[in-house]
Order: C-alpha cells, then structure tokens, then sequence
C-alpha cells in the first residue's frame, strides 16, 4: 500500500530540513531556499504559505507560495512573484498533485483570483498554462580565457572599448548597495516600472551572506552600470542590472557583464543565468550576443471562476500610458512612490 502524503506549513517544519531539501533537489531553484520567506514578509509586508510534504515521515516535496493584495493588481497567491521559477518542487507527481491541491484551496480561502506556479519545465498538470517569457543561460568553460575566445570580435571589440575608458569596477555588498540603487532605480523609471525600495536589496544581501554580492562600474566617482548577482550551486544568476544610457558609448554594461563572467568561471560556476526576456526583444538579443541559449519557462495557472489568464506585462496596452507617465516622472518621486506600487506586483 502506497503511504499517504500530508501536507503541511512550514512552522511545522524546521527551516533547516527544508533547505537540506532544497540543496539536495535538482529541481530546485535559489528561491525555494527559506530565507526568501523573511525577505519577503519583513521588508514587502506579505503573507506567505511556505507547503511541504511528507510521506512516511520523509519531506518528499516543497511549494513557497506568497499572497499579494492589492486594490490596484487584485488578489493573488504566486510562487514567487518578481521571480523567474520557485513553483512545486517534488519528484513524484501524487506529491505535485498534492501540494497544488493545498495551494488552490488556500487561493479559494484567501479570496486569490488565481494561483500561479513558475516552473522552468513542463508538466502534463491539468492547469492553464503561460509561455510567453524565455530564461537564457550560458555554459561556462573553467576559465575567463575560455569564454572569451567564445566571443564574436564585435563583442571583444565592445569590451575592449570598455576597459579603454577611464572606468573602475568595483565588488561589494552593502558598500555597494547606494551605488547600485542608484544605477538601478533609474534605470527602472526611464524603462517606466516602479522598483522595490532600497530596503528590498538590503534585506536579500542580509539573507545571503554567501550567495550575493554587487559589482559597479564607475566613471569620475560616478556609477553608471551595476548589477546584483546570486550563486546557488552550480550557477550564479543576476536577477538585477542596470546600466545608465547617458554613458552608454563607454560600453560600461559590457564591461560589467565580462567582469562578472569571469569571475563565475574562476569561482567554479558551471552556468550564468542572464534572467527572463520575452522572445525577440532587444534584451533576449543583448543576452544572446554572449552565447546565452533559450530555454522556455512555464507558469501555470488555477483560475478563480470568471477570471481569465493574467496579462501582467510592459507589452500589454493597458498599461501603455501609465509606463508613458512613469519615464517622464522625477526620479525623486518615482523612488518614493514606486516602492509602494511594486511591493504588490507580481
């Protein structure tokens, strides 16, 4: 007879098992470590369901959830909202089912319009189901050297370029954590998104001692490209990057990026996630230049009754003026403001 699977909060749970889970699945990702949990409640103030199931007294399987609710983007449980993957990590599809069964009552308790699970592979689950983003991911070789030779001459010729220039590359952590706000926050408003709040980045170096860490390119003292990245096992990924487009002809967003990739090949990485795009944009070409390779993302979805498959993105035209309005605001106001606006997007 096949044991039955229970599943349960995490505060039954001690977080050190349930990342002992994490660090021995191939299935998970970065974001289904429980630190996650703390950034997310204390610093974006978010209700979180952390599942996990056991089936004879073994954790056979995980699934983070987070609630955002809002009176401007609605109600709704995601795994994990401004991530690329967490969503259900198990091996066997009765502990998948499981724990999706858990998570759909808990959308229908909390009044959810939806739940949404970003995975980074398909499976034959009875859900709606998303395709419309791309992660790319580089294989590294074991030294700089390597990849450079990679490289088409147009790029070597970019970063070449860079390292003619009177610039000066910097690697920290909270040292580091103004120079990059400042790059990044910027960035985001002349893109029109509103951007967490610096607190939000604290929060993550805090959380991972070990696995983040900011690089910075400066020109005259003044930083123009910088980007937070993140180690988990084989690979280090760089979920946020920015570049300042006045000093674009200095190439410093090339240079930060070959700085960054050849200390993931000497620090033993094996892989480099440049992050999600849409397919053709001019970021999946800019991540492509480098021998980044596509690989499609899944995001499936219960639906509440009614409701209709979330368009949640910069393409869709309902948000086209208020983008319009966000890159012409000042960039002290969109920095106080627009922490309060992305807290609650997903």
């Amino acid at each position: 007879m096949a044991k039955s699977i229970r599943v349960s909060s995490l505060e039954e749970l001690d977080q050190d098992r349930w990342d002992a889970y994490v660090l021995a699945s191939p299935l998970s990702s970065i974001y289904h470590l429980s630190a996650w949990r703390r950034v997310l409640e204390t610093s974006l103030g978010h209700p979180t369901y952390y599942l996990y199931a056991e089936q004879g007294g073994e954790l056979v399987g995980i699934l983070p959830l987070v609630h955002l609710r809002s009176l401007l983007f609605g109600s709704r449980l995601i795994s994990l909202p401004g991530f690329t993957y967490a969503g259900v990590c198990a091996h066997d599809p009765n502990v998948q089912a499981a724990l999706i069964r858990e998570g759909i009552e808990i959308a229908r308790s909390s009044g959810a319009s939806h739940l949404e699970l970003r995975q980074s592979q398909g499976y034959p689950w009875a859900l709606a189901v998303k395709q419309h983003r791309l992660s790319m991911l580089l294989e590294l070789p074991d030294s700089g050297e390597k990849l450079w030779q990679r490289f088409s001459a147009k790029l070597r010729n970019q970063i070449r370029k860079a390292e003619r220039q009177d610039l000066l590359v910097c690697q920290g952590r909270e040292d580091e954590l103004d120079s990059f706000y400042q790059v990044f926050s910027r960035n985001m408003r002349d893109l029109g998104t509103p951007v967490q709040g610096k607190e939000f980045f604290r929060a993550t170096l805090a959380a991972f001692p070990h696995q983040a860490r900011i690089w910075t390119v400066y020109h005259d003292s003044e930083p123009i490209a910088s980007g937070l990245v993140l180690g988990f096992k084989d690979t280090l990924e760089i979920p946020w990057a920015s570049s300042w487009r006045k000093y674009n002809s200095l190439c410093a967003n090339m240079l930060l990026y070959w700085k960054i990739l050849s200390f993931a090949c000497g620090a033993g990485y094996r892989l480099f996630d440049f992050g999600r795009c849409a397919p053709g944009s001019g970021t999946y070409r800019f991540k492509e230049q480098w021998g980044a390779k596509p690989h499609p993302l899944y995001w499936y979805y219960w639906l509440r009754e009614g409701e209709s498959l979330p368009a949640f993105h910069p393409e869709n035209p309902k948000y086209r003026l208020a983008i319009k309005v966000w890159k012409r605001m000042p960039l002290a106001l969109s920095r106080l403001i627009g922490p309060l606006l992305a807290r609650d997007m997903p």
